[in-house]
Protein backbone atom coordinates (compact mmCIF):
# COMPACT_ATOMS: atom_id res chain seq x y z
CA UNK A 1 0.00 0.00 0.00
CA UNK A 2 1.27 3.46 -0.91
CA UNK A 3 0.14 5.56 2.05
CA UNK A 4 2.00 8.78 1.24
CA UNK A 5 4.20 10.44 -1.35
CA UNK A 6 6.74 13.22 -1.10
CA UNK A 7 8.43 14.28 -4.29
CA UNK A 8 8.88 16.80 -7.06
CA UNK A 9 5.87 17.89 -9.11
CA UNK A 10 6.46 17.08 -12.78
CA UNK A 11 2.99 18.03 -13.99
CA UNK A 12 -0.19 19.52 -12.53
CA UNK A 13 -3.50 19.16 -14.33
CA UNK A 14 -6.98 20.15 -13.23
CA UNK A 15 -7.61 17.02 -11.17
CA UNK A 16 -4.33 15.12 -11.11
CA UNK A 17 -0.61 15.59 -10.57
CA UNK A 18 2.50 13.63 -11.46
CA UNK A 19 4.95 13.41 -8.57
CA UNK A 20 8.47 12.07 -9.08
CA UNK A 21 9.79 10.00 -6.18
CA UNK A 22 13.17 8.32 -6.52
CA UNK A 23 13.17 8.68 -10.29
CA UNK A 24 9.66 7.22 -10.66
CA UNK A 25 6.72 9.42 -11.67
CA UNK A 26 3.45 8.65 -9.88
CA UNK A 27 0.19 9.87 -11.43
CA UNK A 28 -2.15 10.82 -8.58
CA UNK A 29 -5.81 11.83 -8.80
CA UNK A 30 -6.33 14.78 -6.43
CA UNK A 31 -8.99 17.36 -5.52
CA UNK A 32 -8.85 20.50 -7.70
CA UNK A 33 -7.56 22.68 -4.86
CA UNK A 34 -4.50 20.43 -4.52
CA UNK A 35 -3.87 20.48 -8.27
CA UNK A 36 -4.35 24.24 -8.34
CA UNK A 37 -1.72 24.90 -5.67
CA UNK A 38 0.81 22.34 -6.99
CA UNK A 39 3.79 23.95 -8.73
CA UNK A 40 6.01 22.18 -11.25
CA UNK A 41 9.50 21.75 -9.81
CA UNK A 42 8.41 22.16 -6.20
CA UNK A 43 8.08 19.47 -3.53
CA UNK A 44 4.61 18.14 -2.79
CA UNK A 45 3.48 15.86 0.04
CA UNK A 46 0.28 13.84 -0.29
CA UNK A 47 -1.58 11.37 1.88
CA UNK A 48 -2.45 8.61 -0.57
CA UNK A 49 -4.33 5.38 -1.07
CA UNK A 50 -3.97 2.86 -3.87
CA UNK A 51 -7.18 1.46 -5.34
CA UNK A 52 -6.57 -1.92 -6.98
CA UNK A 53 -8.94 -3.26 -9.60
CA UNK A 54 -8.69 -6.00 -12.18
CA UNK A 55 -8.02 -3.56 -15.00
CA UNK A 56 -6.26 -0.69 -13.23
CA UNK A 57 -4.18 0.58 -10.33
CA UNK A 58 -5.32 4.07 -9.33
CA UNK A 59 -3.60 6.34 -6.82
CA UNK A 60 -5.60 9.02 -4.99
CA UNK A 61 -3.97 11.77 -2.95
CA UNK A 62 -5.06 14.41 -0.44
CA UNK A 63 -3.52 17.33 1.40
CA UNK A 64 -4.66 16.12 4.84
CA UNK A 65 -5.08 12.85 6.66
CA UNK A 66 -8.69 13.78 7.48
CA UNK A 67 -9.55 14.03 3.77
CA UNK A 68 -7.96 10.64 3.12
CA UNK A 69 -9.93 9.04 5.95
CA UNK A 70 -13.22 10.56 4.78
CA UNK A 71 -12.43 9.33 1.26
CA UNK A 72 -12.02 5.80 2.60
CA UNK A 73 -15.21 6.06 4.60
CA UNK A 74 -17.11 7.32 1.56
CA UNK A 75 -16.13 4.14 -0.29
CA UNK A 76 -18.15 2.10 2.23
CA UNK A 77 -21.35 3.69 0.91
CA UNK A 78 -23.29 1.59 -1.59
CA UNK A 79 -22.92 2.98 -5.11
CA UNK A 80 -20.01 5.30 -4.28
CA UNK A 81 -16.78 4.52 -6.12
CA UNK A 82 -13.39 6.27 -5.96
CA UNK A 83 -14.27 8.87 -8.60
CA UNK A 84 -17.54 9.77 -6.89
CA UNK A 85 -15.86 9.96 -3.48
CA UNK A 86 -13.16 12.21 -4.93
CA UNK A 87 -15.90 14.34 -6.48
CA UNK A 88 -17.51 14.85 -3.09
CA UNK A 89 -14.18 15.85 -1.53
CA UNK A 90 -13.54 18.15 -4.47
CA UNK A 91 -16.79 20.00 -3.87
CA UNK A 92 -17.08 19.89 -0.07
CA UNK A 93 -14.68 20.20 2.85
CA UNK A 94 -14.42 17.52 5.51
CA UNK A 95 -16.38 19.71 7.92
CA UNK A 96 -19.09 20.41 5.33
CA UNK A 97 -19.48 16.68 4.72
CA UNK A 98 -19.65 15.95 8.46
CA UNK A 99 -22.15 18.76 9.02
CA UNK A 100 -24.42 17.59 6.20
CA UNK A 101 -24.41 14.04 7.55
CA UNK A 102 -25.01 15.19 11.13
CA UNK A 103 -27.95 17.35 9.98
CA UNK A 104 -29.37 14.57 7.78
CA UNK A 105 -29.09 16.96 4.82
CA UNK A 106 -28.45 15.34 1.45
CA UNK A 107 -28.71 18.56 -0.60
CA UNK A 108 -24.95 19.29 -0.62
CA UNK A 109 -24.27 15.82 -2.01
CA UNK A 110 -26.96 16.14 -4.69
CA UNK A 111 -25.13 19.19 -6.01
CA UNK A 112 -21.98 17.11 -6.63
CA UNK A 113 -21.57 16.03 -10.26
CA UNK A 114 -22.21 12.30 -10.64
CA UNK A 115 -24.14 11.95 -7.37
CA UNK A 116 -27.84 11.30 -7.86
CA UNK A 117 -30.63 11.76 -5.30
CA UNK A 118 -30.63 8.09 -4.25
CA UNK A 119 -26.88 7.98 -3.72
CA UNK A 120 -26.93 11.32 -1.90
CA UNK A 121 -29.49 9.93 0.55
CA UNK A 122 -27.45 6.74 1.01
CA UNK A 123 -24.37 8.84 1.83
CA UNK A 124 -26.25 10.62 4.62
CA UNK A 125 -27.78 7.44 5.98
CA UNK A 126 -24.75 5.15 5.77
CA UNK A 127 -22.23 7.68 7.12
CA UNK A 128 -24.22 8.37 10.29
CA UNK A 129 -21.88 7.93 13.27
CA UNK A 130 -18.83 7.27 11.09
CA UNK A 131 -17.49 10.81 10.80
CA UNK A 132 -15.94 13.11 13.38
CA UNK A 133 -18.23 16.05 14.19
CA UNK A 134 -17.44 19.30 12.36
CA UNK A 135 -15.14 21.72 14.18
CA UNK A 136 -17.06 24.85 15.23
CA UNK A 137 -15.55 28.12 14.09
CA UNK A 138 -15.96 31.69 15.23
CA UNK A 139 -18.79 33.35 13.35
CA UNK A 140 -17.68 36.32 11.19
CA UNK A 141 -19.71 39.52 11.08
CA UNK A 142 -22.93 39.48 9.05
CA UNK A 143 -21.55 42.05 6.59
CA UNK A 144 -18.34 40.10 6.00
CA UNK A 145 -20.29 36.87 5.57
CA UNK A 146 -22.59 38.50 3.00
CA UNK A 147 -19.66 39.78 0.92
CA UNK A 148 -17.84 36.46 1.10
CA UNK A 149 -20.94 34.45 0.19
CA UNK A 150 -21.67 36.68 -2.80
CA UNK A 151 -18.11 36.35 -4.09
CA UNK A 152 -18.13 32.57 -3.61
CA UNK A 153 -21.40 32.37 -5.56
CA UNK A 154 -19.95 34.55 -8.32
CA UNK A 155 -16.80 32.43 -8.66
CA UNK A 156 -18.82 29.20 -8.55
CA UNK A 157 -21.05 30.66 -11.26
CA UNK A 158 -17.99 30.91 -13.49
CA UNK A 159 -17.55 27.13 -13.30
CA UNK A 160 -15.27 26.44 -10.35
CA UNK A 161 -16.41 23.89 -7.73
CA UNK A 162 -17.89 25.55 -4.63
CA UNK A 163 -15.09 24.22 -2.46
CA UNK A 164 -12.39 25.66 -4.74
CA UNK A 165 -14.27 28.96 -4.86
CA UNK A 166 -14.64 29.06 -1.08
CA UNK A 167 -10.97 28.26 -0.45
CA UNK A 168 -9.81 30.84 -3.00
CA UNK A 169 -12.05 33.58 -1.57
CA UNK A 170 -10.82 32.82 1.96
CA UNK A 171 -7.20 32.95 0.78
CA UNK A 172 -7.77 36.22 -1.07
CA UNK A 173 -9.49 37.73 1.96
CA UNK A 174 -6.55 36.87 4.22
CA UNK A 175 -4.20 39.10 2.23
CA UNK A 176 -6.73 41.83 1.44
CA UNK A 177 -7.17 45.20 3.09
CA UNK A 178 -10.22 45.88 5.23
CA UNK A 179 -11.67 47.98 2.40
CA UNK A 180 -11.18 45.19 -0.18
CA UNK A 181 -12.71 42.60 2.15
CA UNK A 182 -15.79 44.79 2.44
CA UNK A 183 -16.21 45.14 -1.34
CA UNK A 184 -17.69 42.40 -3.50
CA UNK A 185 -16.00 43.77 -6.63
CA UNK A 186 -12.58 44.11 -5.01
CA UNK A 187 -12.65 40.70 -3.35
CA UNK A 188 -13.89 39.07 -6.57
CA UNK A 189 -11.03 40.68 -8.52
CA UNK A 190 -8.46 39.45 -5.98
CA UNK A 191 -9.95 35.95 -6.00
CA UNK A 192 -9.91 35.66 -9.81
CA UNK A 193 -6.33 36.93 -9.86
CA UNK A 194 -5.43 34.19 -7.38
CA UNK A 195 -7.16 31.48 -9.41
CA UNK A 196 -5.35 32.61 -12.55
CA UNK A 197 -6.46 34.12 -15.86
CA UNK A 198 -6.08 30.87 -17.82
CA UNK A 199 -8.40 28.95 -15.53
CA UNK A 200 -10.82 31.86 -15.39
CA UNK A 201 -11.07 31.95 -19.16
CA UNK A 202 -11.61 28.20 -19.33
CA UNK A 203 -14.29 28.31 -16.67
CA UNK A 204 -16.06 31.18 -18.39
CA UNK A 205 -16.17 29.30 -21.67
CA UNK A 206 -17.61 26.25 -19.89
Amino acid sequence: MISSLRGTVLHAGTDSVIVEVGGVGFSVAVPPDVARTARVGETLFLHTTLIVREDALSLFGFATRDELEVFGTMLTVSGVGPKSALGVLSALTVDQIAAAVAEDDDKPFRRVSGIGPKTAKLIVVQLQGKLAPPVPSAAPSAAATDVTDRVVQAVAGLGWPERVASDAVAQAAEGASDADRASVQALLRLTLALLGPAQHAGAARG
